[in-house]
């Protein structure tokens, strides 16, 4: 492995897939083929067009992946973030999904997702300094 160079992937390396392709044929020889990665974009916004939290994530292996679910400081305990999870949760269902997995820290919001039916099933300590972060899980079949 001579002449070797690590560099920054192009915009148009990135656009083409290729790498992620090569990675989902491989894996196919191991699990079989599945679904490319689907994404859920979700935003709440008021009658005004003020958004008032949103939701990102992404459906991948059958498993709902929630990157991001953000409610604005003066609506949250208003309910909002309960209609959000659901609707993502419906859309990953509709996709394909058996499951659904987080990280949230012990500041933001674990409480809420048990209350939705998810499990911690790891914890990070001091991942961010003095806080942990927890792993989340919930199966959304049954």
């Amino acid at each position: 492995m001579e002449n070797i160079t690590i560099t920054a992937a192009t915009p148009e390396e990135l656009r083409s897939g290729e790498v992620g392709r090569k990675l989902r044929h491989y894996n196919y020889g191991f699990v079989g083929e599945y679904p490319e990665q689907q994404c859920i974009r979700l935003n709440a916004k008021d009658g005004s067009g003020r958004l008032l939290g949103g939701l990102r994530s992404f459906v991948f292996l059958y498993w709902l992946n929630i990157e991001v679910l953000f409610v604005e400081a003066d609506v949250r305990g208003s309910g909002l973030g309960s209609p959000l999870l659901a609707e993502a949760e419906r859309q990953a269902i509709e996709l394909g999904a058996k499951n659904a997995k987080l990280d949230t820290f012990e500041w933001q919001a674990p409480a809420f997702y048990m209350k939705r039916g998810y499990e911690e099933y790891a914890r990070v300590y001091d991942y961010a300094p003095g806080f942990y972060l927890a792993s989340m899980k919930k199966s959304l079949v049954g």
